[in-house]
């Protein structure tokens, strides 16, 4: 496998500036390893400071999972509680960012769902354990990560555990990752190696409207599809806490799905970079001539043709329906550096069914 991902230049940071070397040394200890970040940051998604390159440590299978780990430099992030947004500094005792990315062997959808937790060993003694975040990154998309302090260079041994995925599953996923799983991922750290991983400053670009694209990895990104390959009509749209919301209704209810009539599938994305959010409280109303018809939650599935999508059966949905799409919470999902301001207040979406 080849261990080097490095960021490849894409049209959002070809400009920008990229060094090589550890942090450290160019902006000092602890939080100063990166750039203050940007002044005035607007409530929605944007270019950050920078972009960390990465080392791919090792894969493994996991039951149904793909599991790819990998670490970068240890970075700051933003903790989610509710609609409140609270930054998690780096530590001086911070060695490496590790993140653990799950896919599904056989689809390559990356589920933004569930539970990873690692145990870390070396030379037979645990150096660190813990439940791992549920994070949303511009590069990485959706992955499970932290901030973790290694015992200096050597092999170690990462114990994986997956939880049941918690989200509903629908069509062929039905009854597919129900059961816990494991395994172990022999890794080897080098603090050389992470000093030579280039990182990207975006000097020129930071804190504009817009997002870095995706990595250039040799594993699956969490994309969603584009709004002209979603299943089924596409029955309504809107925007809202810079979230993107498209609605379809596909030629069938997906098996898994109770109750009678069409079924609504609702799927919210990040501008740009199309990633799910994900682990968000989702409902909808749907009234005709003047009538309420449906109004209850969405539920938070995953299907190999809807990909992860919020869903319900909604008996007799007719052109002229007036649909309202409401947040009831927003996605309980980490944020990296120019997500932590988006998608945590949300006015309802409306739209009529064509």
């Amino acid at each position: 496998m080849n261990r080097r991902a490095f960021l490849r230049a894409g049209t959002a940071v070809a400009t920008a500036a990229t060094v090589a070397g550890c942090l450290d040394g160019l902006l000092g200890e602890g939080e100063s390893r990166e750039p203050p970040l940007v002044e005035d940051r607007p409530d929605a998604v944007y270019v950050p400071t920078h972009v960390d390159g990465m080392e791919m440590a090792g894969m493994a299978s996991a039951g149904p999972y793909k599991l790819a780990l990998s670490y970068s430099f240890p970075h700051r992030f933003w903790r989610i509680d509710g609609s409140d947004a609270e930054k998690v500094s780096v530590e001086d005792d911070d060695t490496v960012h590790l993140m653990g990315t799950l896919w599904d062997v056989d689809t390559k959808i990356v589920p933004p769902a569930g539970n990873l937790s690692m145990t870390v060993r070396k030379d037979g003694e645990v150096v660190d354990d813990r439940r791992m975040w549920p994070m949303l990154s511009q590069t990485m998309g959706f992955h499970f990560g932290d901030n973790v302090s290694l015992d200096g260079d050597g092999t170690y041994e990462i114990e994986v555990s997956v939880d049941p995925l918690g989200a509903r599953t629908t069509g062929a996923f039905q009854g597919r990752f129900e059961e816990a799983v494991s395994t172990t991922v022999e890794v080897e750290y080098s603090e050389r190696v992470l000093n030579e991983t280039q990182v990207q400053m975006l000097d020129d670009r930071q804190g504009e409207r817009d997002a870095v694209p995706p990595m250039e990895m040799d594993m699956p990104v969490s994309q969603l599809p584009a709004k002209a390959n979603l299943e089924g009509e596409l029955v309504g749209e809107g925007t809202s806490g810079d979230g993107v919301f498209l609605a379809t209704v596909p030629s069938s209810t997906p098996r898994g799905v109770d109750g009678d009539g069409q079924y609504l599938a609702v799927s919210a994305r990040t501008p740009y970079n199309r990633y799910p959010l994900a682990r968000m409280a989702l409902s909808g109303t749907v009234r005709r001539n003047s009538e309420t018809v449906f109004d209850g939650a969405l539920a938070a599935s995953l299907d190999p043709d809807l990909d992860y999508h919020y869903g319900a059966a909604i008996d007799g949905l007719q052109s002229g329906d007036e649909v309202t799409l409401s947040v009831g919470a927003p996605p309980q999902v980490f944020r990296h550096e120019g997500y932590e301001t988006a998608f945590l207040e949300f006015e309802d979406v409306h739209f009529t069914v064509p």
